[in-house]
């Protein structure tokens, strides 16, 4: 096996969920050789932030797995693993360009065993579409919020619903928007009692954050 890692394979027992791969960075040999690892033990395997071309070429070694260009989630899921509940985790945005985030927090819950359901393009430029969704909303036990531009949706969702909330600001928007950086400090400075923030684009971060929750919750 290659020296450049260490697979983490006791975390599922430790934790109640097992480690994930971060796709950005490692070259197609490195992330071939992990999931083949996963692979040979018989254990499931998620992998972040894999660049298309890295995930296309996946493919070819592992053709019945599931890989999204749009998220850059790769997954390797051996059959009956996992039992998905009935929707837990709302995961809200404020528009279509956040669906890269929103999508690999989905798939990331989905993979972990944890419902989840999407809320597209319900930003607050149009208030009237997340109003339309609160009632249905109350029903979730954790609420994922994701915004770009001036990151405002997660206040106006702590506004409006009583569970926990999961900002995270999206990398969409152009000139003063800075990558993020005006939706980071939005959260991080909204006036909705226990919001909490995690980084820019860090849609596997929020998924992980709600898991945690959801596990303490059904305890």
């Amino acid at each position: 096996m290659n020296d450049s890692f260490n697979l983490d394979f006791d975390r599922t027992e430790r934790l109640g969920f097992p480690e994930v791969v971060f796709g950005a960075g490692k070259t197609l040999e490195v992330l071939t050789e992990i999931l083949q690892a996963y692979q040979a033990k018989g254990l499931n395997a998620l992998a972040t932030k894999v660049q298309p071309e890295k995930g296309k070429q996946l493919l070819n070694t592992f053709p019945n797995a599931f890989f999204e260009e749009v998220s850059g989630i790769f997954m390797l899921e051996q059959p009956q693993q996992n039992k998905k509940p009935g929707p837990q985790v709302a995961i809200l945005s404020g528009g279509s360009s956040d669906a890269y985030v929103v999508n690999e927090a989905f798939h990331t819950l989905n993979f972990l065993g944890c419902g989840a359901k999407r809320f597209n393009d319900i930003g607050i430029a149009g208030i009237h579409r997340l109003l339309a969704k609160v009632e249905e909303l109350k029903s979730f036990s954790v609420l994922i919020v994701v915004a770009g531009f001036e990151g405002a949706l997660p206040t106006a969702v702590g506004g409006l619903l009583p569970q926990p909330i999961i900002a995270v600001p999206a990398s969409v928007g152009y000139g003063v928007s800075a990558g993020g950086q005006v939706a980071l400090n939005a959260m991080l400075s909204s006036c909705a009692n226990g919001v909490s923030v995690v980084n820019i684009d860090n849609g596997y971060g929020a998924a992980m954050a709600a898991l945690r929750i959801v596990k303490a919750l059904t305890r």
